[in-house]
């Protein structure tokens, strides 16, 4: 093939509103003959959309707090995905996983079943963008392979407009990595080792029945119930400094808040449990804490003056993970 020529007149600096100008490599002449770099051309646009970060990249899912738990927080978990347009010939089903061997992306099964990783570092700022992406690749990749991480495009879609917005959410925790493989109780050598490394690794974990978005954890010395909340920051602020001030924020004898996380535009409220406290302890008293906090997010009247310690107190003890 003859090599282009580059023009031997500078051309004007192309706009984005030029017209369609493919996807190349950043480093590789823009095809809009500038003579630039893509990356400085018309990539830059296109670089600056996908990477300007989305605060709430769940929000409009059905069980936007589970999403983040599962993106964060849970280490072993499975949910059925269910596709605005259904699925596609040839596949069986498709499953989000918190993580996948190798940290891969997805991975199309043998029998044509996707699984779709969650916790992995993605491309851009666009995280739900980026599973979007994956997903539509697994879903057309050949049966028995993984499918690698790829470049996002910018005007590519969201999990928002490929997921069914009215289909349930509803995670499954395990107790181990066993998803991984199918009949995993017959694996042997070094994939039974692999599991065996993984599942030593995943501290227990348990759903609450009672509440949405709370999930205890067991860990040494003490539990947790890490609970995610979709109220706007700063008016749960406000709530929970209500009722820590009135000595009502814990969920019986023994418990405490100690904190909240921020994570993907949410809070996650965290409390310290005792080692004896199981995750059907604090079934009844999570949600007889969650009516409570219905009536402090209900008050209007300003905090007091022991209301703003706590809440002082909640906010130089809160951690963003992301």
């Amino acid at each position: 093939m003859a090599k282009k020529r580059r023009p031997q007149t500078k051309a004007a600096a192309p706009r984005p509103g030029d017209g369609t100008v493919p996807v190349v490599g950043a480093r590789e002449p823009c095809p809009c003959g500038s003579g630039r770099r893509y990356k400085a051309c018309h990539g830059a646009a296109a670089t600056h959309a996908v990477t300007e970060l989305v605060q709430r990249p769940f929000e409009g899912l059905p069980g936007e707090a589970d999403w983040v738990a599962l993106r964060e927080l849970v280490p072993a978990a499975t949910v059925e995905l269910h596709l605005k347009d259904g699925l596609p010939e040839g596949v069986p089903s498709v499953t989000l996983a918190t993580v996948l061997p190798m940290a891969w992306p997805a991975l199309r099964r043998d029998n044509g079943a996707v699984l779709l990783g969650l916790q992995n570092d993605t491309a851009t700022g666009d995280i739900s963008r980026d599973l979007a992406d994956t997903l539509q690749r697994a879903l057309v990749a050949e049966p028995g392979t993984p499918v690698a991480a790829g470049r996002t495009a910018a005007d590519g879609p969201r999990l928002q407009d490929l997921l069914d917005p009215a289909a349930p959410f509803e995670p499954a925790v395990h107790t181990g990595f066993e998803f991984w493989i199918e009949n995993a109780e017959n694996a042997t050598g070094e994939v039974a080792a692999s599991l065996e490394r993984a599942n030593a690794a995943a501290i227990p974990t348990v759903r609450l029945d009672s509440v949405g978005g709370a999930y205890w954890c067991e860990v040494p010395e003490k539990n947790h119930l890490r609970w995610v909340m979709t109220h706007p920051e700063e008016e749960l602020l406000d709530a929970l400094a209500r009722l820590h001030a009135a000595g009502e924020s814990s969920l019986g004898e023994g418990t405490r808040l100690v904190g909240s996380f921020r994570a993907h535009g949410l809070t996650v409220p965290v409390w310290d449990l005792p080692s004896s406290v199981r995750a059907a302890d604090v079934e009844k008293p999570a949600a007889a804490f969650a009516e409570r906090l219905a009536g402090a997010l209900a008050s209007r009247t300003p905090l007091t003056a022991d209301e703003r310690r706590a809440r002082n107190g909640l906010t130089s003890r809160q951690v963003t993970l992301n």
